[in-house]
């Protein structure tokens, strides 16, 4: 899997906060209280977790009760959940794990009520995607397990004021989307509908909302890591004109300030039939 910096995570927060669907988050947030014995402890374990982001965004849904909560935070970077346990371990109980995300027999799935991932989705292979849900499933015949994946990325784009290669370096980057980050080929932009698909064919009952970034102004230092993370994506693309390419490049990064960006996403729950 792909590493991402912890400034980068940081910068993005702000934006992934704004656009997760409040009403996704506060239903998961539901499921993990419902049947539970008053101060019994709820296992949730978050994929992918990097310095605890969906931890912090139940963390700040009103009402939260996170003393009840204990947190699995598991990625293949040492050095994120370092700063996980810096952030979150005198407030929150949480433990961390150190763990290739592809070897699911070794996730820490044992009791937990809730799987959580933000922005990991889009990043992981089919193969992936089938393997946890059957999973699920299975502990589900002794302990009923949800899902909670917010913003994943559903291949749109849309930038003001407009230039001729947007589509044209959407296309690309959506190409770039599907390599392999280290599951096998990734799903990118299918990833939302092919999750629905899985789980409600394993008769979870499954709810999508769209998450889009909506980016102005405010989000500048953002938007351009943005546009320099799209170059570095598509910047081998064939189809297109390198010369053209620095073009947008620049046009990009000179409306940073003064235009706008939407970024699609999808937040998808998905729970056991009847939840």
């Amino acid at each position: 899997m792909s590493g991402f910096s912890i400034d980068w995570l940081d910068l993005r927060e702000g934006a992934d906060r704004r656009a997760r669907a409040d009403k996704l988050l506060e239903q998961a947030r539901h499921w993990l209280q419902s049947d539970a014995a008053p101060q019994s402890e709820i296992n949730v374990v978050d994929l992918g977790a990097g310095t605890g982001s969906t931890l912090r965004a139940f963390s700040a849904a009103s009402g939260s009760n996170q003393d009840s909560l204990s947190w699995h935070l598991v990625d293949q970077d040492a050095q994120l959940l370092a700063q996980a346990r810096l952030r979150h371990g005198d407030s929150h109980q949480l433990q961390t794990h150190e763990l290739d995300l592809t070897d699911i027999a070794a996730l820490p799935l044992e009791g937990a009520k809730l799987i959580t991932a933000s922005a990991l989705f889009d990043l992981v292979s089919a193969d992936f995607i089938e393997r946890l849900a059957v999973e699920m499933d299975r502990r589900c015949q002794q302990q009923a397990v949800g899902l909670y994946s917010a913003l994943n990325y559903d291949g749109t784009t849309s930038w003001t004021p407009a230039h001729p290669l947007d589509e044209d370096v959407l296309k690309a980057f959506n190409r770039d989307q599907q390599r392999d980050k280290g599951f096998g080929a990734a799903l990118g932009p299918d990833a939302g509908t092919y999750m629905e698909r899985v789980f409600n064919s394993l008769g979870f009952s499954v709810y999508s909302v769209s998450s889009p970034w909506v980016l102005d102004s405010d989000d500048s230092k953002l938007v351009d890591a943005l546009i320099s993370g799209i170059a570095d994506a598509v910047a081998q693309d064939p189809a297109l004109n390198a010369a053209s390419l620095q073009d947008w490049i620049q046009f990009r990064k000179l409306h940073s300030l003064g235009g706008t960006c939407s970024v699609g996403h999808t937040d998808l729950l998905a729970l056991p039939q009847g939840d």
